[in-house]
Protein backbone atom coordinates (compact mmCIF):
# COMPACT_ATOMS: atom_id res chain seq x y z
CA UNK A 1 0.00 0.00 0.00
CA UNK A 2 1.22 3.43 -0.94
CA UNK A 3 2.07 6.60 0.97
CA UNK A 4 -1.15 8.08 -0.56
CA UNK A 5 -3.80 5.35 -0.18
CA UNK A 6 -2.47 5.37 3.45
CA UNK A 7 -2.96 8.64 3.96
CA UNK A 8 -6.48 8.47 2.23
CA UNK A 9 -7.75 5.63 4.16
CA UNK A 10 -6.96 7.39 7.19
CA UNK A 11 -8.84 10.95 5.64
CA UNK A 12 -11.60 8.96 4.98
CA UNK A 13 -11.83 6.85 8.08
CA UNK A 14 -11.48 10.58 10.16
CA UNK A 15 -14.33 11.55 8.04
CA UNK A 16 -16.41 8.82 8.73
CA UNK A 17 -15.87 8.78 12.25
CA UNK A 18 -16.31 12.47 13.05
CA UNK A 19 -19.95 11.93 10.92
CA UNK A 20 -20.58 9.06 13.08
CA UNK A 21 -19.95 10.76 16.38
CA UNK A 22 -22.50 13.71 15.19
CA UNK A 23 -25.38 11.59 14.18
CA UNK A 24 -24.40 9.62 17.49
CA UNK A 25 -24.74 12.71 19.73
CA UNK A 26 -27.94 13.88 17.96
CA UNK A 27 -29.98 10.81 18.65
CA UNK A 28 -28.75 11.20 22.15
CA UNK A 29 -30.03 15.28 22.40
CA UNK A 30 -32.88 13.24 20.80
CA UNK A 31 -33.49 10.94 23.13
CA UNK A 32 -34.25 13.54 26.03
CA UNK A 33 -37.86 13.60 23.83
CA UNK A 34 -38.81 10.45 24.74
CA UNK A 35 -38.93 11.08 28.14
CA UNK A 36 -41.56 12.90 30.50
CA UNK A 37 -41.15 16.29 31.47
CA UNK A 38 -38.11 16.96 33.96
CA UNK A 39 -40.41 17.52 37.04
CA UNK A 40 -37.42 16.91 39.63
CA UNK A 41 -33.64 18.20 39.98
CA UNK A 42 -32.78 14.14 40.52
CA UNK A 43 -34.54 14.02 36.27
CA UNK A 44 -32.18 16.08 34.90
CA UNK A 45 -29.40 13.71 36.14
CA UNK A 46 -31.08 10.54 35.56
CA UNK A 47 -31.77 11.74 32.12
CA UNK A 48 -28.22 12.99 31.41
CA UNK A 49 -27.12 9.10 31.84
CA UNK A 50 -29.83 7.86 29.59
CA UNK A 51 -28.76 10.16 26.69
CA UNK A 52 -25.22 9.16 27.36
CA UNK A 53 -25.70 5.41 27.42
CA UNK A 54 -28.09 6.39 24.49
CA UNK A 55 -25.19 8.02 22.26
CA UNK A 56 -22.63 5.52 23.00
CA UNK A 57 -24.64 2.78 22.02
CA UNK A 58 -25.96 4.41 19.10
CA UNK A 59 -22.22 5.10 18.18
CA UNK A 60 -21.56 1.13 18.72
CA UNK A 61 -24.70 0.25 16.88
CA UNK A 62 -24.03 2.65 13.80
CA UNK A 63 -20.54 1.78 13.51
CA UNK A 64 -20.95 -2.32 13.66
CA UNK A 65 -24.11 -2.66 11.24
CA UNK A 66 -22.38 0.36 9.20
CA UNK A 67 -19.44 -1.96 8.51
CA UNK A 68 -21.55 -5.23 7.90
CA UNK A 69 -23.15 -3.71 5.23
CA UNK A 70 -20.23 -1.99 3.33
CA UNK A 71 -18.48 -5.86 3.91
CA UNK A 72 -21.55 -7.29 2.65
CA UNK A 73 -21.67 -5.00 -0.68
CA UNK A 74 -18.20 -3.73 -1.62
CA UNK A 75 -16.59 -7.23 -0.06
CA UNK A 76 -18.49 -10.17 -1.75
CA UNK A 77 -16.87 -13.16 -3.68
CA UNK A 78 -17.36 -13.22 -7.28
CA UNK A 79 -20.52 -15.32 -8.50
CA UNK A 80 -19.92 -18.85 -8.65
CA UNK A 81 -16.75 -19.26 -6.36
CA UNK A 82 -16.73 -21.37 -3.99
CA UNK A 83 -12.90 -21.10 -2.92
CA UNK A 84 -11.85 -21.28 0.25
CA UNK A 85 -10.66 -17.84 2.21
CA UNK A 86 -7.26 -17.39 3.01
CA UNK A 87 -5.24 -19.29 5.54
CA UNK A 88 -5.31 -16.24 8.37
CA UNK A 89 -4.21 -17.15 11.48
CA UNK A 90 -4.66 -15.46 15.20
CA UNK A 91 -4.17 -11.51 15.21
CA UNK A 92 -2.69 -11.12 19.06
CA UNK A 93 -2.79 -7.11 18.50
CA UNK A 94 -6.40 -7.26 17.09
CA UNK A 95 -7.68 -9.57 20.01
CA UNK A 96 -6.10 -6.90 22.88
CA UNK A 97 -7.59 -4.40 20.92
CA UNK A 98 -11.18 -5.76 20.84
CA UNK A 99 -10.93 -6.77 24.15
CA UNK A 100 -10.01 -3.98 25.40
CA UNK A 101 -12.13 -1.21 24.10
CA UNK A 102 -15.24 -3.21 25.94
CA UNK A 103 -13.35 -3.38 28.76
CA UNK A 104 -12.51 0.31 29.20
CA UNK A 105 -16.57 1.08 28.08
CA UNK A 106 -17.65 -1.35 30.85
CA UNK A 107 -15.61 0.58 33.22
CA UNK A 108 -16.15 4.10 31.47
CA UNK A 109 -20.32 3.45 31.83
CA UNK A 110 -19.47 2.21 35.63
CA UNK A 111 -17.91 5.31 36.73
CA UNK A 112 -19.83 7.84 34.78
CA UNK A 113 -23.18 5.90 36.28
CA UNK A 114 -21.60 6.48 39.92
CA UNK A 115 -21.16 9.93 39.63
CA UNK A 116 -24.65 10.64 38.56
CA UNK A 117 -25.76 8.61 41.63
CA UNK A 118 -23.70 9.39 43.87
CA UNK A 119 -24.67 13.37 42.54
CA UNK A 120 -28.60 11.86 43.88
CA UNK A 121 -26.97 11.71 47.10
CA UNK A 122 -27.13 7.43 46.75
CA UNK A 123 -23.27 6.68 47.60
CA UNK A 124 -23.67 2.81 47.15
CA UNK A 125 -26.38 0.36 46.90
CA UNK A 126 -26.35 -0.03 50.75
CA UNK A 127 -27.21 3.17 51.04
CA UNK A 128 -30.04 3.31 48.51
CA UNK A 129 -32.34 2.67 51.26
CA UNK A 130 -32.08 4.58 54.29
CA UNK A 131 -33.48 3.18 57.47
CA UNK A 132 -35.92 6.22 58.95
CA UNK A 133 -34.86 8.56 61.69
CA UNK A 134 -37.47 10.74 63.32
CA UNK A 135 -37.67 13.95 62.01
CA UNK A 136 -35.82 15.69 65.65
CA UNK A 137 -33.04 13.86 64.49
CA UNK A 138 -31.02 14.36 61.19
CA UNK A 139 -31.78 12.12 58.62
CA UNK A 140 -29.33 10.21 57.31
CA UNK A 141 -30.79 10.09 53.47
CA UNK A 142 -29.42 11.49 50.51
CA UNK A 143 -28.04 14.87 50.36
CA UNK A 144 -29.25 17.23 47.89
CA UNK A 145 -27.40 17.23 44.46
CA UNK A 146 -24.98 20.41 44.38
CA UNK A 147 -26.81 22.10 41.83
CA UNK A 148 -29.56 22.82 43.94
CA UNK A 149 -28.18 26.47 45.17
CA UNK A 150 -27.79 27.76 41.87
CA UNK A 151 -31.27 26.16 40.82
CA UNK A 152 -33.51 28.08 42.82
CA UNK A 153 -34.27 25.65 45.75
CA UNK A 154 -35.14 27.06 48.34
CA UNK A 155 -33.12 27.92 51.82
CA UNK A 156 -33.03 29.37 55.44
CA UNK A 157 -30.71 31.24 56.38
CA UNK A 158 -27.79 28.89 54.11
CA UNK A 159 -29.71 25.89 55.20
CA UNK A 160 -31.85 23.98 52.52
CA UNK A 161 -35.56 23.58 53.14
CA UNK A 162 -36.88 20.26 54.06
CA UNK A 163 -40.11 18.99 54.05
CA UNK A 164 -41.36 16.00 55.92
CA UNK A 165 -43.85 13.94 54.51
CA UNK A 166 -45.48 10.21 55.91
CA UNK A 167 -46.22 7.81 53.23
CA UNK A 168 -48.11 4.90 53.81
CA UNK A 169 -48.38 2.01 51.34
CA UNK A 170 -51.18 -0.61 51.74
CA UNK A 171 -53.26 -3.06 49.20
CA UNK A 172 -54.14 -0.76 47.71
CA UNK A 173 -54.21 2.68 48.34
CA UNK A 174 -51.82 5.34 48.77
CA UNK A 175 -51.94 7.72 52.22
CA UNK A 176 -49.66 10.63 52.72
CA UNK A 177 -49.34 12.28 56.00
CA UNK A 178 -47.89 15.79 56.80
CA UNK A 179 -46.94 15.62 60.99
CA UNK A 180 -46.79 19.42 61.16
CA UNK A 181 -50.34 19.97 59.91
CA UNK A 182 -52.22 17.10 60.57
CA UNK A 183 -53.74 16.81 57.11
CA UNK A 184 -53.93 13.03 55.61
CA UNK A 185 -54.48 12.83 51.76
CA UNK A 186 -54.67 10.46 49.15
CA UNK A 187 -53.11 13.24 46.91
CA UNK A 188 -49.81 14.31 47.28
CA UNK A 189 -49.08 17.50 47.45
CA UNK A 190 -45.29 19.28 47.33
CA UNK A 191 -43.75 22.51 46.91
CA UNK A 192 -41.64 23.80 44.73
CA UNK A 193 -37.95 23.91 44.22
CA UNK A 194 -37.78 22.52 48.41
CA UNK A 195 -36.24 19.58 49.32
CA UNK A 196 -38.86 16.48 49.87
CA UNK A 197 -37.80 14.09 52.80
CA UNK A 198 -40.81 11.57 52.71
CA UNK A 199 -40.70 8.89 55.58
CA UNK A 200 -42.00 5.13 53.12
CA UNK A 201 -43.81 2.82 55.23
CA UNK A 202 -45.31 -0.75 54.22
CA UNK A 203 -48.52 -1.79 55.59
CA UNK A 204 -48.57 -5.12 54.39
CA UNK A 205 -46.48 -6.56 51.35
CA UNK A 206 -43.75 -5.12 49.29
CA UNK A 207 -45.11 -1.90 46.74
CA UNK A 208 -42.61 0.50 44.96
CA UNK A 209 -42.84 4.74 45.11
CA UNK A 210 -42.33 5.66 41.49
CA UNK A 211 -43.16 8.88 40.05
CA UNK A 212 -41.97 8.90 36.13
CA UNK A 213 -41.83 11.82 35.70
CA UNK A 214 -39.11 12.75 38.93
CA UNK A 215 -37.52 9.31 37.68
CA UNK A 216 -37.29 8.49 41.59
CA UNK A 217 -37.99 4.98 42.38
CA UNK A 218 -37.94 3.23 45.65
CA UNK A 219 -39.14 0.12 46.88
CA UNK A 220 -41.21 0.23 50.21
CA UNK A 221 -40.25 -3.09 52.49
CA UNK A 222 -42.86 -3.95 55.17
CA UNK A 223 -41.35 -3.78 58.69
CA UNK A 224 -38.71 -1.42 57.18
CA UNK A 225 -39.58 2.49 57.47
CA UNK A 226 -37.36 3.89 54.67
CA UNK A 227 -36.23 7.76 54.38
CA UNK A 228 -36.33 8.42 50.32
CA UNK A 229 -35.64 12.49 48.98
CA UNK A 230 -36.05 14.22 46.10
CA UNK A 231 -36.56 17.63 44.62
CA UNK A 232 -38.83 19.36 42.65
CA UNK A 233 -38.52 21.76 40.44
CA UNK A 234 -41.40 22.26 37.91
CA UNK A 235 -45.15 22.96 39.00
CA UNK A 236 -47.61 20.97 37.45
CA UNK A 237 -49.83 17.63 38.30
CA UNK A 238 -47.68 14.27 37.55
CA UNK A 239 -48.49 10.50 38.45
CA UNK A 240 -47.05 8.21 41.26
CA UNK A 241 -48.16 3.90 40.78
CA UNK A 242 -46.91 1.12 42.51
CA UNK A 243 -44.24 -0.12 40.41
CA UNK A 244 -44.41 -3.60 42.18
CA UNK A 245 -47.00 -6.17 41.76
CA UNK A 246 -48.75 -6.07 45.11
CA UNK A 247 -51.76 -8.00 44.15
CA UNK A 248 -54.53 -8.27 42.20
CA UNK A 249 -55.72 -4.59 42.38
CA UNK A 250 -52.28 -2.93 42.42
CA UNK A 251 -53.43 -1.32 38.94
CA UNK A 252 -55.18 0.68 40.54
CA UNK A 253 -53.02 2.21 43.14
CA UNK A 254 -51.73 5.05 41.70
CA UNK A 255 -51.99 8.87 43.08
CA UNK A 256 -51.56 12.74 41.74
CA UNK A 257 -48.63 14.63 42.68
CA UNK A 258 -49.23 18.25 42.32
CA UNK A 259 -46.12 20.35 42.36
CA UNK A 260 -47.20 24.27 43.47
CA UNK A 261 -45.61 27.18 44.61
CA UNK A 262 -45.03 27.86 48.03
CA UNK A 263 -47.81 29.98 48.56
CA UNK A 264 -50.55 27.61 46.85
CA UNK A 265 -49.01 24.82 48.84
CA UNK A 266 -49.42 26.27 52.26
CA UNK A 267 -52.67 27.56 50.83
CA UNK A 268 -53.81 23.85 50.68
CA UNK A 269 -52.50 22.82 53.99
CA UNK A 270 -54.55 25.38 55.31
CA UNK A 271 -57.85 24.41 53.61
CA UNK A 272 -57.09 20.47 54.13
CA UNK A 273 -56.62 21.12 57.70
CA UNK A 274 -59.80 22.69 57.85
CA UNK A 275 -61.46 19.54 56.45
CA UNK A 276 -63.47 16.98 58.03
CA UNK A 277 -61.93 13.41 57.45
CA UNK A 278 -63.90 11.57 55.32
CA UNK A 279 -63.60 7.85 53.61
CA UNK A 280 -61.77 8.51 50.41
CA UNK A 281 -62.64 7.36 47.40
CA UNK A 282 -61.00 3.88 46.62
CA UNK A 283 -61.01 2.25 43.39
CA UNK A 284 -59.91 -1.16 44.42
CA UNK A 285 -62.82 -1.43 47.26
CA UNK A 286 -65.38 -0.54 44.64
CA UNK A 287 -64.17 -3.63 42.78
CA UNK A 288 -63.85 -6.09 45.25
CA UNK A 289 -67.51 -5.04 45.94
CA UNK A 290 -68.34 -6.31 42.46
CA UNK A 291 -66.69 -9.53 42.89
CA UNK A 292 -68.70 -10.17 46.31
CA UNK A 293 -71.68 -8.81 44.58
CA UNK A 294 -71.27 -11.63 42.14
CA UNK A 295 -70.88 -9.01 39.33
CA UNK A 296 -67.39 -10.79 38.46
CA UNK A 297 -67.01 -14.51 39.11
CA UNK A 298 -64.30 -17.13 39.94
CA UNK A 299 -61.92 -14.23 41.05
CA UNK A 300 -59.92 -15.45 43.73
CA UNK A 301 -58.15 -11.98 45.38
CA UNK A 302 -57.15 -10.47 48.52
CA UNK A 303 -59.39 -8.28 50.33
CA UNK A 304 -58.11 -4.79 50.04
CA UNK A 305 -57.68 -2.66 53.31
CA UNK A 306 -60.36 -0.68 54.43
CA UNK A 307 -60.35 3.14 52.10
CA UNK A 308 -58.43 5.36 54.03
CA UNK A 309 -60.54 8.44 56.40
CA UNK A 310 -57.93 11.46 54.94
CA UNK A 311 -58.50 15.21 55.24
CA UNK A 312 -58.35 15.61 51.49
CA UNK A 313 -59.12 13.18 48.23
CA UNK A 314 -58.38 13.48 44.95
Amino acid sequence: MTMTMKIRNILMFGVIAIALTAVSLWIGEWAYSWLPPQAAAESQLVDKLFSFLITLGAFIFIGVTGTLIYSAIFHRVEKYDTSDGPPIEGNITLEIVWTAIPVLLVFWIASYSYQIYEQMGIQGPMEAMHIHIPIAMKSASAAPVKEDAAKGVQTDAGNLVVEDIEVDAKQWAWVFRYPETGVTSTELHLPVNHRIRLALHSEDVLHGFYIPAFRVKQDIIPNHNLDFEFTPIRIGKYQLTDSEFSGTYFATMQANVVVQSSEDYQKWLTEAANRTPSTANNQAASEYVQESKGLIKNWATVAPAKAPVVNYSN
